[in-house]
């Protein structure tokens, strides 16, 4: 018999099959959170680093950020972020710089007053850590984005608020969104950083049922 004649080898086709993937455990805490939550901007901040001259780093925040979570525990894939953050509320510690950051050299803030990230994805990598993709909006350019997101915990707090916690980080390309100004310095090289490195610390409330 010729070679398409012959019985199949069990051994090969156990050999080409790929592994079951383990479920990922789910944190218990997180899986009792199911629920709506609003982002209470007073203890939430989204901030930034760039590198400035080639040398140091200047770090900044925004300061009115507003947004709403679903948490789905039990199936976090069915969880949802939406952000909106004003960009005339950036602040780096001078006055002088944020006004140039509001400018139309970069954020054009008044033109478009508003950054904004819309989750398509949510994904459980184990324990307290998580991942959301989703689209950011900058400048009217909308591109995908990955968050890594640590879960920190809930509480009660002394006023009956039901809250939750997470950090989390990402870079991105600050060129991709057409934040393209910069200066080139004698020595070499650029006076602003391209990459851009983000920080998330969010704290949000239920939502009463």
């Amino acid at each position: 018999m010729g070679l398409f004649g012959r019985k199949n080898d069990t051994t090969a086709t156990t050999a080409t099959t790929a592994p079951a993937t383990a479920p990922v455990a789910i944190d218990p805490a997180l899986a009792a959170l199911t629920g709506d939550y609003t982002i209470d901007p007073a203890h939430s901040t989204i901030g930034f680093v760039a590198r400035h001259a080639m040398v140091t780093n200047v770090k900044g925040s925004f300061r009115d950020v507003s947004g709403t979570l679903h948490l789905d525990g039990a199936d976090p894939s069915r969880s949802t972020a939406s952000i909106d953050v004003r960009m005339d509320s950036i602040d780096t510690g001078n006055a002088d710089r944020d006004g140039h950051l509001k400018s139309a050299d970069f954020f054009k803030a008044e033109e478009f007053p508003e950054m904004t990230f819309r989750t398509t994805k949510a994904e459980a990598l184990g324990g307290d850590d998580y991942r959301v993709t989703g689209d950011l909006t900058i400048l009217g350019t909308t591109k995908p984005l990955s968050i890594g997101l640590e879960f920190n915990g809930s509480a009660t707090d002394p006023f009956g608020n039901e809250r939750v916690g997470f950090e989390g980080k990402a870079e991105i390309l600050r060129s991709e969104w057409g934040l393209t100004w910069n200066a080139a310095l004698e020595t070499g090289g650029v006076l602003v950083s391209d990459k851009i490195k983000l920080n998330f610390d969010i704290s949000a409330i239920k939502a009463a049922a």
